[in-house]
């Protein structure tokens, strides 16, 4: 491959799987292949050198996302939290998209990924690996039944809350400045899903719950705590994104962060406006190998369910940001456990495989 397209990147998150629910759902898989608008598809992923990531499934709350962006560029905000939604409501909808992550691995363009074996050998094969993910556990009922059945389905990484409340826990608002701060954490049945997901070797992901959910889990879990898309607060004073405490107790726990891309989570002054020059996103690097290690920090772009900066826009830009990685001075060693090898390190832990070098 030319230079800069290697190596494969492996990526904390993005949200094609909503997009392709909302253009039609399983009819709708053939424009993967083919082309289609929003930031990934197979022959962009080929141009930029992805390799696949967290797909994550979610279930959208009745808000204008125009609107929601117009507030998120001013220079402070304060978006009120959705309303919570019912297991009844959601697991439809979380059926679907999981179909639709089943039926792109039966027609070829992803793998369903359930050890770091499997992820090695879709690269190895050529198609996109995919892990199952949840972004908010509404669909999962407090007797787990549902958490059963997609495991089976292959389910290995879930988020407790997006920014609303479950029956597990409280997220954060979308908030500048703030911090996570923000009222109670773990509900007792959120402790006993850490517990239940800590068994099955299920990772849970820390990007949307609040500092005291943040905490609950970091004294319930066994596992190493991940966040799969947040940045460093200490430079862009979101809610959204993980204080140096925070940090801190995350390498304590040989865990793992993957750089956001959304550009409110890394502009200094909080906007969601695309001119985010590549060096802000190296600044935040920086800033999480510095608190975390080089071996506990990756990628988390939130594709296709965020605004990019301009200097990635989609999965063919992922070239730029390699680029930039090495004209700062990254060693190719580096570069190589950011785009992949942090992440199989932290998903053979939490899946209790024998971590591979």
């Amino acid at each position: 491959m030319p230079e800069f397209q290697t190596p494969l990147i492996f990526d904390g998150h993005n949200d094609v799987l909503l997009k392709l629910f909302l253009a039609g759902g399983r009819s709708a898989v053939k424009t993967f292949t083919n082309g289609r608008d929003g930031h990934i598809d197979l022959p962009r992923a080929r141009q930029g050198g992805f390799g696949g990531g967290f797909f994550a499934i979610f279930v959208r709350s009745p808000t204008d996302r125009d609107e929601k962006l117009e507030e998120m560029s001013k220079p402070q905000y304060d978006l009120p939290l959705p309303a919570a939604i019912t297991a009844l409501d959601a697991l439809p909808t979380v059926l679907e998209q999981a179909a639709i992550l089943i039926q792109m691995e039966a027609e070829g363009q992803v793998r369903i990924c359930r050890s770091t074996t499997d992820i090695r050998g879709a690269f190895e094969e050529g198609r996109m690996a995919a892990i199952m993910h949840i972004e908010g556990a509404e669909a999962i009922d407090a007797e787990f039944h549902s958490l059963d059945v997609l495991y089976g389905a292959g389910l290995r990484s879930i988020g407790p809350v997006w920014s609303r409340s479950t029956i597990f826990g409280h997220g954060v608002p979308f908030r500048f400045p703030s911090d996570g701060d923000i009222g109670d954490g773990l509900t007792e049945k959120g402790k006993k899903l850490i517990t239940r997901c800590n068994k099955m070797g299920i990772m849970v992901d820390l990007s949307h719950l609040n500092e005291a959910g943040f905490w609950d889990v970091a004294a319930k879990s066994d596992a190493p705590l991940v966040a799969t898309h947040s940045n460093a607060h200490a430079i862009c004073p979101h809610a959204r994104n993980l204080t140096d405490k925070q940090l801190c107790a995350i390498a304590e726990s040989d865990g793992m962060v993957g750089l956001n891309f959304a550009t409110a989570f890394l502009r200094e002054d909080g906007r969601m406006r695309p001119g985010v020059p590549l060096e802000t996103m190296l600044r935040h690097l920086d800033h999480l190998i510095e608190k975390l290690g080089e071996d506990r920090v990756g990628l988390g772009s939130d594709f296709d369910g965020a605004m990019v900066p301009d200097a990635i826009g989609d999965v063919a830009g992922l070239i730029n940001l390699r680029e930039a990685m090495h004209g700062h001075g990254y060693s190719d060693n580096l570069v190589r456990k950011l785009c992949h090898e942090n992440w199989l390190r932290v998903l053979a832990l939490t899946w209790g495989e024998q971590a591979q070098t």
